[in-house]
C-alpha cells in the first residue's frame, strides 16, 4: 500500500512538472484598445496557474476579419491553438462544429453550474442537439448610435429615433460642415446595414429572414437597401480607409455627429479616451430599434487536437466564472451574460445595457456571427459591393438570396 501511495504521489509530482512546462495559446483579435481587457484575464489566469506559459496569439483586424483567415489555415492544417476567440452562434457551429473539429463542453457547463447562471436563449445559441460548444465571456450590443451631447446641442439637433428623422437632420448637419454619420471599412457598413434591416423589418421579421420565412427578395427586405442607400449618402467619402476607432474619433472630435457601432466603442471611449459616459459621450438605440437588443457574444472553445487541453479547460473555467467576467467586461465595454454579475463594477453605459439585456427583445447579429453561418456572412460584403456599384436594391437583394441558396443558409 505504501508503495502504491508513493507511486501515486510520484505520478502527481510528474503531472505537476508537466503542467509547469505546459503552455496555453490564446488566439484572438483583441489588440490595441481592446487588449487591456484580454490582458486582465491573462493576468488573472497566471495568478491561478503561475506555472503555465501563456502565449497571447493575437491577430489584428476589426471584428476578426484577419484572424478568421489565419485560424482557417491552422485548423485545416492540423495546427489548432489551445483556444480561439469566436463569435457565439453560427460562426462557430456552422463552421468548426459542423466539421467535427470542436470538443463538447456540456460536462463543463454542468460541473460549473452555468446552466443556472447563463440565460437559456444564450445557451441555445451556443448549442446543438449534440452538445454545448463554447463559453461566452461577454455580451455586446450592436445596435447603438453614439454621439457627443455637447456637440448635438451646439448644432441644434437631438438623437434621431427613426432613420426618417435622421435623413431630415442630414442636410442641416451638412450645412454646418459636419458629417451626419461616419462609417468605416467594409465590415462596419455591414454592421450599419443590419441595424437598418432590424429597424425596417422589426425583430420578428429579422429573425424570419434567417429562417427562410422571409426571402431577401421580399419587398420589405428590398426596402432595407432603399433606406441604406439614403443613409449612406449622408456618410463620409473616405470610409474604406477608416477603422472603427478612427470613425469613433471623428464623433469625439466633432467632425461627425453620429456613429453606429457596437458597444466596444464604449470601452474605447472610457478606457482609452478617458471620457465619462453620459457627458463625454452619449448613446441611444440605433434609429428604429428601441426595445430590441441586437446581440453578439465573444466566446472560446476547445478544438480537437489542442496541444494543452487541461490548460484550456482551466482557461474556459476562468472565462465562465463570475470573477473572470466581472474582471473582463468593465474594461471591454461589454456586459457579463451571467445573471449574477456585480453591476456595481460597471459604468453608466454598461448598467443601461444590462437593463436592456434583461428587458428588450433579443435578436442576433449578422456582422458578428450569431445568425448566419460563415459561408454566408463572409460573402455578404460582396453583396454590399454589388449595391455600391449598381445602386440597385433589387440587384443586391437578388445577390443575397443567391448566396443564401448556394450555401444552404436555411439548412
Amino acid at each position: 500500500m505504501k508503495r502504491l501511495l508513493a507511486l501515486v504521489a510520484m505520478l502527481g509530482l510528474l503531472a505537476g512538472m508537466a503542467q509547469a512546462q505546459g503552455k496555453l495559446e490564446i488566439f484572438s483579435w483583441w489588440a490595441g484598445d481592446e487588449a487591456p481587457a484580454l490582458q486582465a484575464l491573462i493576468d488573472l489566469y497566471k495568478q491561478q496557474h503561475p506555472s503555465v506559459d501563456v502565449v497571447n496569439a493575437t491577430v489584428t483586424g476589426g471584428s476578426g476579419v484577419n484572424a478568421r483567415a489565419v485560424l482557417k489555415t491552422r485548423m485545416l492544417g492540423g495546427d489548432p491553438p489551445d483556444s480561439f476567440q469566436v463569435h457565439a452562434g453560427q460562426e462557430l457551429i456552422g463552421t468548426w462544429v459542423a466539421a467535427n473539429r470542436m470538443e463538447d463542453l456540456t460536462s463543463l457547463f454542468q460541473q460549473q453550474g452555468w446552466m443556472d447562471v447563463f440565460p437559456q436563449n444564450l445557451v441555445d445559441l451556443i448549442s446543438t442537439s449534440n452538445g454545448i460548444w463554447s463559453v461566452p465571456v461577454n455580451i455586446h450590443r450592436a445596435n447603438v448610435m453614439w454621439y457627443v451631447p455637447a456637440n448635438l446641442e451646439k448644432w441644434g439637433v437631438t438623437p434621431p429615433t427613426t432613420w426618417e428623422e435622421f435623413l431630415v437632420q442630414c442636410p442641416t448637419l451638412q450645412s454646418k460642415s459636419v458629417t451626419p454619420l461616419v462609417v468605416g471599412e467594409s465590415w462596419t457598413q455591414v454592421h450599419l446595414w443590419e441595424t437598418i434591416a432590424i429597424a425596417t423589418l422589426g425583430a420578428q421579421g429579422w429573425n424570419d429572414l434567417w429562417s427562410g420565412k422571409i426571402q431577401f427578395t421580399d419587398p420589405q427586405a428590398v426596402k432595407v437597401w432603399d433606406t441604406f442607400g439614403k443613409v449612406m449618402a449622408c456618410t463620409n467619402s473616405d470610409a474604406s480607409g477608416l477603422s472603427w476607432q478612427q470613425a469613433t474619433d471623428r464623433v469625439v472630435g466633432g467632425q461627425a455627429a453620429y456613429n453606429v457601432m457596437g458597444d466596444w466603442a464604449a470601452g474605447y471611449m472610457t478606457t482609452t479616451l478617458k471620457l465619462e459616459p453620459g457627458t463625454g459621450f452619449g448613446w441611444e438605440a440605433s434609429p428604429g430599434t428601441k426595445g430590441t437588443f441586437d446581440m453578439l457574444a465573444d466566446s472560446f472553445g476547445l478544438p480537437m487536437g489542442a496541444p494543452d487541453p487541461q490548460n484550456t479547460m482551466d482557461w474556459l473555467t476562468l472565462l465562465g466564472s463570475k470573477q473572470g467576467q466581472d474582471t473582463f467586461n468593465p474594461l471591454k465595454g461589454s456586459i457579463s451574460p451571467r445573471l449574477d454579475s456585480d453591476l456595481s463594477l460597471y459604468n453608466a453605459y454598461s448598467k443601461s445595457a444590462a437593463q436592456d439585456w434583461q428587458n428588450d427583445t433579443i435578436v442576433g447579429s449578422l456582422a458578428h456571427g450569431a445568425v448566419a453561418k460563415e459561408a454566408f456572412s463572409s460573402q455578404f460584403p460582396e453583396v454590399m459591393a454589388i449595391y455600391e456599384s449598381s445602386q440597385s436594391s433589387e440587384q443586391a437583394a437578388n445577390a443575397a438570396q443567391a448566396i443564401a441558396n448556394q450555401v444552404g443558409l436555411y439548412q
